[in-house]
């Protein structure tokens, strides 16, 4: 300790300028004004002293004041009462921005006691939600949860950061915990394996100290199954991706004929052209009479709700907040750069006049993400780029950096926009202009999470002028301040919106060269690589 004192000697420290840092480490002073409690816990990337199960009062925020994925903090209150009447469950609904439509709803939940006395749940559960810090359930976990463990069919619209991971494993644990090895049993299905990985992580936290056999579906799990099939057995929920569960349903490796409860993640992506022919697939191979249908989603598009409920029985359908907007923790901006290259100018202006890491940035391709990154590496910050095409052992080491805090900025395409969860993201940029209101809202929601505030920044071009008004709109429903002449734009056609959404804008190479030089740069390229062509054929 001398020594270090030693090291430290003369040196001073700006707490006026690292304000918000301190206050993750120091608890705040006690108010006794008419407000609430609100717990947080310092996240994993941030806790370099190995305490992250400590919890701290950080602030004080007024009730009136508190809704959405916020309310997961407030310290746990002892009523535990059952509602009276149907007056006072609508007020318990209004008061917490819940909507639900259809017929004979389940009453809501009060707090997660309540699930062990009233839908009697397993004691472990609360055990475990207690040890992992879930003191209050949020909004979308309030109502969801009963309307499942009614075996009910059931359509969830909440903002992200909100909740309904946890929301849609609990109501499958309420239905998994008999000793039967009769096979899988509930089925949870998302978009990417980032995110399925994600999922069967918190399934592993959930079911600590229970035999409740869970399997996430990979390429190396399916290879084991495939040589030893008794393995099938042994496993009740099971997490994974479409396509790897089509091809094991096709090579008879996964028997889904047990499956009373399926969850599809994301669902709105689920339902569109590349992944519906897998998901039919998927739900024509759960034969039981039983089947329970839910989908869960940030964004939930009126052809999505329709489609779904072709293949529903009855549901029941929940939206928290407003329908297909971002969570109110989130500060939102736009920023008007002109040209293709005036985004490159404003980011690294913006990095030389500092910034608080992690960040994300969101790009429209693959090739856009390379360039990008080879732009901002020599601008001494710890940046890396993730897209599809990168090995799957290079996608978990950087999201684990990233996690850690090892890396500063990390460039993405739409692989990243759904459902990651990190906790820690102060910002997020748009680089390129979303192709969607379901993109935008995504996106920005890497941020803003599970209480704390966030910060989106969406660069736009004249080119994107079109379209801005698709992103004004969610920015007002969500409570941020919009110029008043951005009120005045026009909506963009439905036609011009589906043919943005199929593909996207052709922009100039992301570069500080001047356009004329860039255009000829890559004509040059294009020349050479024709060239190389010619002489490989001609040896061939």
């Amino acid at each position: 300790m001398d020594f270090f004192k030693l090291l430290g000697a003369g040196a001073k420290f700006d707490k006026k300028r690292f304000g918000e840092d301190i206050t993750l480490f120091k608890p705040a002073r006690r108010d006794t004004t008419n407000t609430v409690d609100v717990v947080d816990t310092v996240p994993k990337e941030l806790d370099f002293f190995g305490d992250h199960s400590r919890q701290k009062p950080v602030s004080k925020i007024p009730a009136s004041q508190l809704s959405g994925s916020a309310s997961q903090y407030v310290q746990a209150t002892n009523d535990h009462a059952p509602f009276e009447n149907n007056e006072q469950v609508a007020a318990f609904l209004k008061r917490h921005r819940i909507k639900v439509t259809g017929s004979d709803i389940p009453h809501p939940i009060k707090t997660f006691t309540m699930l062990c006395k009233e839908h009697k749940y397993q004691p472990f559960v609360l055990r475990n939600l207690e040890k992992f810090g879930f003191k209050q359930p949020t909004p979308i976990q309030m109502q969801a949860i009963p309307v499942a463990i009614h075996r009910r069919d059931l359509i969830a619209n909440a903002p992200t950061g909100s909740g309904k991971t946890l929301a849609f494993l609990l109501s499958i644990l309420h239905q998994v915990h008999s000793e039967e090895k009769i096979g899988y049993r509930a089925v949870v299905v998302s978009p990417t394996r980032e995110l399925a990985t994600q999922i069967f992580d918190h399934l592993k936290n959930l079911t600590s100290g229970r035999k409740v056999r869970c399997c996430l579906l990979t390429k190396n799990s399916a290879m084991a199954q495939a040589q030893d099939p008794k393995m099938r057995q042994k496993y009740d929920i099971l997490v994974t991706t479409p396509l790897r569960l089509v091809h094991a349903i096709q090579n008879k490796e996964a028997d889904l004929s047990h499956v009373h409860s399926l969850v599809l993640d994301e669902a709105d992506t689920l339902m569109e052209k590349g992944f519906l022919e897998q998901v039919d697939e998927i739900m024509a191979a759960c034969t039981s009479s039983q089947l329970q249908i839910s989908l869960f989603s940030a964004t939930m598009p009126s052809s999505v709700e329709q489609m779904a409920k072709t293949i529903m029985k009855d549901p029941v359908r929940i939206i928290v907040g407003t329908q297909n907007a971002a969570t109110e923790l989130v500060d939102q901006q736009l920023v008007f750069v002109g040209q293709e290259e005036g985004k490159l100018l404003e980011l690294r202006n913006m990095i030389h006049r500092g910034f608080k890491p992690p960040c994300l940035l969101f790009v429209q391709s693959i090739d856009r993400a390379r360039d990008l990154f080879h732009e901002l590496v020599f601008e001494g910050i710890n940046v890396e780029v993730i897209h599809s095409e990168r090995t799957q052992a290079q996608r978990n080491r950087i999201v684990q950096k990233f996690r850690t805090g090892e890396l500063w900025v990390l460039i993405c395409t739409e692989l990243m926009a759904r459902g990651i969860d990190f906790k820690g993201v102060n910002l997020v940029i748009n680089y390129d202009f979303p192709q969607s209101t379901q993109s935008y809202i995504h996106r920005i929601g890497r941020t803003g999470r599970a209480g704390r505030p966030g910060k989106a920044i969406t660069y736009f071009t004249k080119e994107d002028a079109p379209y801005l008004k698709t992103i004004v709109n969610v920015m007002r429903e969500s409570g941020c301040q919009v110029p008043d002449w951005m009120l005045k734009l026009k909506n963009p056609q439905k036609k011009e919106k589906k043919k943005l959404k199929k593909t996207p804008l052709e922009r100039d190479t992301i570069s500080t060269v001047p356009k004329y030089d860039a255009k000829k740069q890559k004509h040059k390229q294009q020349i050479i690589e024709q060239s190389k062509a010619k002489k490989q054929r001609s040896q061939q």
